[in-house]
């Protein structure tokens, strides 16, 4: 259980690190956000291994604990986007749409789309439709992907959760073991 959390946390902040470097997040905070999610799991998974291997309940009370309070964290958030609906949907895309012009730009020149909810042919585009006049407002685009990936991301992040809470019993089992290192002859 725990070579996975450090598997899972170095695969994170690999495939952010990679993201970043060939261009396909543009945005420093969502890199800098998984980032320190890897990191923070990985120092969570170095806690209970060493807890495990030296058999130090506290270690293994501390483990427990944080594995627990990331277990209900997860939980809720894959609830969250296994049960939100459109117009909720729309309303948080449309928050994040107006928060980053150079976000905007990005997905106009990615999505090949303009505006959120219409074309304006009046203003300016980054899209190459745009000099065509055949765009489609993006809110159309964004939408189709948001719903898969939220779908998507709810449901592996739900199984992911029930893990944690495996490590949690797991952990909770071993820590409640005793020591065979205090009395030898107690397992003989």
């Amino acid at each position: 259980m725990l070579i996975y959390i450090i598997m899972v946390s170095l695969l994170m902040v690999g495939v952010a690190a990679w993201g970043k470097w060939f261009g396909l997040v543009s945005s420093f905070r969502v890199m800098a956000a998984v980032i320190a999610v890897g990191l923070f799991l990985f120092v969570v998974a170095i806690i209970g291994l060493c807890g495990a291997v030296k058999h130090h309940q506290v270690l293994l009370f501390f483990y427990m604990l944080i594995l627990f309070v990331v277990f209900m964290v997860q939980f809720s958030v894959s609830c969250a986007c296994l049960a939100i609906n459109k117009e909720q949907q729309n309303l948080l895309l449309e928050i994040g749409w107006n928060k980053s012009e150079s976000m905007q730009e990005d997905l106009e020149r990615s999505l090949d789309c303009c505006d959120f909810l219409e074309v304006n042919y009046n203003e300016s585009c980054v899209a190459t439709c745009f000099k065509d006049q055949t765009c489609r407002p993006c809110s159309v685009i964004i939408q189709a992907y948001a719903d898969d990936a939220l779908q998507f991301v709810g449901g592996v992040s739900l199984f992911f959760s029930f893990t944690e809470i495996l490590g949690v019993w797991l952990a909770h089992r071993y820590r409640n073991q005793k020591d065979h290192r205090q009395n030898p002859g107690a397992f003989i």
